[in-house]
């Protein structure tokens, strides 16, 4: 077709992806690596910019492979001209996402070459061949999808053994499991503590008093942790089945199902508890997590969920977790009154306990519960101190921190400018190389360990471009004083003792806890009621992933990430005193510290 032979070389992409992590599987996807570079090194007229290899995932959406999403964003940077990828099985097992995406590519001028299939998608007949192969690889999937259901039904009626065996008290062995000594002592003394009587916490602290480690080797447990041991059947010598499902083999997402509708089958491995005292404890832990038929004729929890509060969205703890709201008092008039407690904190061992018996203190929140009226105090002091008392003070700040932003940004932008032009030279270079190698003024070879090298440099200078442009972003993010100058002069009735949740949703981004005295409070005085944010689990969450990848979240607010400090004031025992006072409870003036509120934007 004459593809060889072209007046200029192809920047090329290879995508490359296998299903499983099974151990056979990425052996054949070492063996798909090696087939890509010899397929390259026959077309001497293709540079290889980037490779893209997805492992361990599958291919029916396109949502879920990371390498395949950040081709794409590369193909509309016009990184490259050219897609090689062995077949359209491998490219994507879902019609819609192959055509879709194929499509795309052309409209930016990016062709794909499916090899085994010999599918260019820019030929004529390119499309209408791929769409005949894409919906035979979207067939292949079902038909695997009804065989993998097929093959689970046999395998339980033969009680094979599903996973890879990581499981507390065992080892996997010949396709069963094997007892672990020292971890089965472990999961035998949990059954029997909760036999006892002992709940989920004291357990907890029991073995760590003891220095049971758990699964992976620590002397560190948590409630969660022990609700899955005692659920398991797996103790008592059973095979447990059907705990969930696909919905489809499309979008491949997991179902979980109910325990009423586990499928249960005795195992060939010894076990760990007596089916008695499993079946004791099983008793226990269903009386106490009492179900009834809801109107809908579904079983359902026994019990009133509380409402949810405002502050369980905005209150972060500085172990990075989210706070719940607790249940602090009711008097015989059956009024409650709230309080705050950090997530982490309730699910682990508390700090007197480790103190009592000379454990590490530094493995567990320390965070003290937050009563209710201190964050509704705190809130209506913000409030006023904003919008009333301060709010020159604000705007100075405001404007200040725009001037820094700015000297920021002509320094970014100075630092930008030298690395495109760094970058420009490179790639000029790379092009002459290019030219020498098509007038053939240099070998194969000469060119190749030349282009290696300037493709080395330029990756480098890519990055430390990307590296820059993204902290020059992040100078200026937020500041909008002609926004912020109007939020200011809007009227707020702050008579009221307590903030309305209107309120504290639109402008309050978040409260971090620093510690028990001392708490930073994030404003957004330029956002639009209507904008949704990131509740303060989503946002630990994104920050978790940040610290794992080694570079920020762009869809997360920098303001979060680094909040700029306005000004702070201390709320005194006076102060506390005469809010008490106003919402009609009464103070306490020996358990009060004076607390830190630090107002950041």
């Amino acid at each position: 077709m004459g593809r060889t032979k072209l007046d200029s070389l192809r920047r090329v992409a290879i995508y490359g992806r296998v299903s499983t992590e099974h151990e056979a599987q990425l052996s054949a996807f070492e063996n798909q690596q090696v087939w890509y570079e010899n397929i390259v090194e026959q077309h001497a007229d293709w540079l290889v910019v980037d490779r893209y290899y997805d492992e361990g995932i599958t291919g029916t959406a396109a949502q879920k492979r990371p390498a395949f999403l950040r081709m794409l964003e590369d193909a509309r940077q016009h990184r490259f001209d050219l897609i090689v990828t062995r077949e359209v099985c491998r490219f994507a097992r879902n019609t819609v996402d192959t055509l879709t995406v194929t499509r795309e590519l052309s409209r930016i001028g990016v062709e794909v070459y499916f090899v085994s299939d010999n599918i260019w998608t820019m030929d004529g007949d390119g499309e209408l061949r791929l769409t005949i192969m894409a919906t035979l690889a979207q067939e292949e999937s079902r038909k695997i999808s009804e065989r993998t259901r097929a093959g689970q039904q046999i395998s339980r009626e033969k009680g094979v053994l599903y996973g890879t065996g990581n499981i507390m008290g065992y080892e996997r062995a010949g396709g069963t499991y094997v007892i672990n000594p020292e971890q089965a002592y472990v999961v035998r003394k949990i059954f029997e503590l909760y036999a006892s009587g002992m709940g989920y916490k004291t357990i907890c602290a029991e073995l760590m008093r003891l220095g049971c480690k758990n699964a992976h080797g620590e002397v560190s447990w948590k409630i969660d942790r022990i609700g899955r041991i005692l659920r398991n059947a797996t103790y008592k010598g059973y095979l447990v089945y059907n705990k969930s499902h696909s919905d489809g083999y499309l979008t491949q997402k997991r179902v979980n199902h109910s325990e009423e509708d586990y499928v249960v089958r005795r195992g060939d491995f010894p076990a760990i508890v007596s089916e008695a005292l499993w079946n004791r404890c099983e008793a226990i832990r269903l009386k106490k997590n009492a179900r009834l038929c809801g109107p809908d004729g579904k079983p359902q929890k026994f019990g009133r969920k509380e409402p949810k509060s405002v502050w369980s969205d905005k209150l972060r703890c500085s172990c990075g977790s989210s706070f719940r709201r607790i249940l602090w008092h009711e008097n015989a008039n059956g009024q409650r009154t709230y309080g705050y407690e950090c997530y982490r904190r309730k699910r682990s061992v508390t700090v007197s306990y480790l103190k009592e018996h000379g454990l590490d203190e530094a493995i567990v929140c320390q965070a003290g519960s937050i009563p209710y009226w201190h964050i509704d105090m705190m809130a209506s002091a913000v409030f006023r101190a904003v919008w009333q008392d301060r709010r020159e003070a604000v705007l100075l700040a405001c404007q200040m921190l725009e001037e820094c932003a700015e000297i920021d940004i002509d320094q970014s932008a100075r630092l930008v400018g030298a690395q495109q032009v760094t970058l420009d030279r490179l790639h000029r270079k790379q092009a002459g190389l290019r030219e020498m190698r098509a007038l053939g003024d240099i070998t194969r070879e000469e060119f190749l360990s030349d282009n290696q090298r300037l493709q080395e440099e330029i990756e480098r200078a890519e990055q430390a471009l990307d590296d820059l442009k993204s902290h020059s972003g992040q100078s200026a993010a937020g500041i909008d004083i002609a926004q912020i100058k109007k939020t200011l002069e809007r009227w707020i009735d702050l008579s009221a003792p307590v903030v309305s949740d209107a309120l504290i949703e639109q402008f309050i981004l978040q409260v971090a806890v620093v510690d028990d005295n001392t708490f930073n409070w994030t404003l957004d005085l330029s956002n639009d009621s209507t904008t949704k944010r990131l509740t303060p689990s989503r946002i630990a969450q994104k920050q978790y992933y940040e610290t794992l990848r080694g570079k920020p979240d762009p869809t997360l607010d920098p303001r979060i990430r680094e909040p700029k400090e306005l000004f702070s004031f201390t709320l005194t025992a006076e102060d506390a005193a005469a809010y008490c006072a106003s919402i009609g409870i009464r103070f306490f003036r020996k358990k009060w510290h004076d607390k830190t509120v630090i107002i950041s934007l």
